[in-house]
């Protein structure tokens, strides 16, 4: 302990005028008479550490600006007043509603938004024009004159056309028939079919007449440039009021729904048959097209046969199965049905 004589040559010198007080808090030794030992606190340790080992840690305390502060509080004070604000003129309409106008917009090309809300309307969607021409799709490229798809078109001329063929068939005896059939384009129906051995202008224009008679509906006839059509079939065709379109030469394709029924005949009968004659032939053809008019399903008619067919009710009756083409297909259907 020091003694007073100590304290006084201290004060003496200046040193202690006043009991002093330590920069961390303790009191001088002469405050109280006992000598201790200056108390560091943990944290100012800390710092003093940290000085020493990165001296610019006082950099870090500036990545939040003012400015900074003053965004967040406007950005905060924005959603606020949205969620508390309600949103101005008419609701929006659901997605499905949505879809549904852009695939009326698809679908139909030459449609303006007026038709497209009178359409839904009567689905019960009670839509202005502006609201439909909002969600209709916007055109990529520069405006052009609405145009209905080649699809559209197609289908709007095969209605009253028929088309036109020959194909050949081997005999048993290698010999060569003939098979003229005729073809409605609208549900691919097979209107006539035929077997000859000479073919000539004559019987494939009686073949025609067979097959249509006067019907008004048939307006207009598809065929290749063979040199079995001559001017009395011509004449014969242009008599009845139909109007024949000829393909390109050498261009089968032009005609390609005929050319389609030659392979598909040729694939499920005459690939699995040695042909013993004419009559023979007949038979076999006459059968098939019936098959293919009455129970061979289309994916051009979406799984329908060109003679529709009714959806049966599923686990009513017994499947069973009705021989056709001599076994060669089958047509199923319940028993109930039956």
């Amino acid at each position: 302990m020091p003694s007073s004589a100590h304290c006084a040559r201290a004060f003496s010198r200046g040193q202690g005028s006043s009991p002093r007080t330590s920069p961390f808090g303790s009191s001088s030794p002469c405050s109280d008479g006992v000598n201790r030992v200056p108390n560091f606190a943990s944290s100012t340790v800390f710092w003093i550490l940290l000085l020493r080992l990165w001296s610019r840690w006082t950099d870090a305390l500036a990545i939040v600006k003012p400015a900074t502060v003053v965004a967040w509080h406007r950005r905060g004070f924005a959603r606020v007043w949205t969620k508390k604000s309600r949103p101005l003129g008419r609701p929006p309409i659901p997605g499905e509603l949505v879809e549904l106008i852009r695939r009326m917009a698809r679908e139909n090309p030459i449609w303006s938004r007026r038709r497209i809300a009178n359409e839904l309307a009567k689905l019960g969607h009670d839509l202005d024009k502006d609201t439909v021409a909002k969600y209709m799709p916007r055109p990529s490229g520069p405006t052009r004159r609405p145009s209905m798809t080649w699809g559209s078109f197609v289908r709007m001329h095969l209605a009253g056309t028929i088309a036109i063929d020959f194909l050949t068939v081997p005999t048993v005896t290698f010999d060569v028939l003939y098979v003229f059939f005729v073809l409605s384009l609208e549900r691919r129906r097979v209107l006539h079919v035929n077997v000859t051995a000479h073919p000539y202008a004559a019987w494939a224009a009686q073949q025609i007449v067979e097959a249509v008679g006067f019907d008004a509906a048939v307006v207009r006839l598809i065929r290749d440039r063979d040199g079995i059509y001559g001017i009395m079939f011509d004449d014969r065709v242009e008599h009845m009021g139909i109007h024949q379109v000829l393909i390109a030469p050498r261009s089968p394709w032009q005609n390609g729904y005929p050319e389609r029924f030659v392979g598909t005949l040729r694939r499920e009968l005459l690939d699995h048959v040695i042909v013993l004659g004419a009559r023979h032939l007949l038979r076999l053809v006459h059968a098939y097209a019936r098959y293919y008019n009455e129970d061979r399903p289309h994916m051009s008619l979406n799984g329908d046969a060109p003679v529709p067919r009714a959806v049966e009710v599923a686990h009513e009756g017994e499947v069973i199965a009705l021989p056709r083409v001599g076994g060669l297909h089958h047509r199923y259907l319940r028993r109930a049905a039956a």
